[in-house]
């Protein structure tokens, strides 16, 4: 009896030191990637960077900030596409599809997830950029978009259906027909998880470069509208990169650090805010 809580007590130790690194070594990765970054870009993040637009081939300083609005215009036209079909086919896969349609839907969904992105980027490159005849942030925004739609679909799925039935049942005992109780009592119930998928899914497709570099491309300058080559950070960092100029090699890890900046803002932001509008809404 004894060997056997002293062998429970040797396996429960083993194990739990296990998980313990394993979520040490992962934190650590992101550590060592943002540190990675600071080093290296952290001296060219200055007020020029954020204000300024690049400097020509053989002066150094300038900075990206076409490129950090260009990256803004893409996400809002992303999220203006990407969100309300993901939002509204998670509703329905959650609330109204039959086992039939919901599995082909589910099936499509997990399909259209696993296409590469530089594939997507030839999808709006035909689609927008070839009738248009001209890059433009509308396909830059309409490819980020496609390729939101999955997780948006999966995610707002799963949140639904992590809502208990009895909201449902009491809405509709108290005379809610079945939309009205899944608009008023579901969705409110969820809307914490659903808006935390929709920023993940957002800080997602904000480093995507592939599909940008057939629709966006890239501009060194102030692009007015929406129908012109748009500037982006990722393509930005790409282009700097490879750049046989060292100041361009700074210049991508000042933009490497911002972009990564702004993707783990949003998600802090997000475990900031999300609880006081699901709040809110509970009221």
């Amino acid at each position: 009896m004894k060997l056997r809580i002293i062998w429970r007590k040797s396996v429960n130790a083993v194990m739990l030191s296990l998980t313990a690194l394993c979520a040490l070594a992962s934190v650590s990765v992101l550590l060592f990637i943002l540190g990675y970054l600071v080093y290296h870009g952290g001296k060219s993040v200055t007020w020029s960077f954020f204000t300024q637009l690049p400097k020509p081939v053989g002066e150094t300083g300038g900075g990206m900030a076409n490129a950090i609005v260009g990256s803004g215009k893409l996400l809002l036209l992303a999220a203006l596409v990407g969100v309300p079909i993901g939002f509204m086919a998670g509703v329905y896969l959650a609330e109204f599809a039959g086992s039939a349609m919901g599995f082909l839907i589910r099936y499509t969904t997990d399909l259209l997830n696993g296409v590469p992105s530089i594939v997507m980027g030839i999808f709006a490159f035909t689609m927008v950029v070839l009738p248009m005849h001209h890059f433009s942030a509308l396909a830059g925004g309409l490819a980020l978009g496609v390729m939101m739609i999955p997780i948006a679909v999966r995610s707002t799925e799963e949140f639904l259906r992590n809502v208990p039935h009895t909201l449902r049942e009491g809405a509709m005992a108290l005379g809610a027909s079945k939309w009205k109780a899944v608009a008023t009592v579901v969705i409110p119930a969820a809307a914490r998880g659903i808006l935390t998928g929709i920023l993940l899914d957002l800080a997602r497709v904000a480093g995507e470069t592939a599909p940008l570099l057939f629709t966006a491309f890239g501009n060194r300058f102030w692009s007015s509208g929406w129908n012109q080559p748009t500037a982006s950070l990722p393509v930005m960092i790409y282009t700097y990169a490879i750049a046989p100029y060292d100041d361009w090699h700074r210049q991508a890890w000042a933009a490497g650090l911002v972009l990564l900046g702004l993707v783990l803002l949003t998600n802090v932001g997000a475990r900031w805010l999300l609880p006081k509008k699901a709040h809110v809404a509970r009221g």
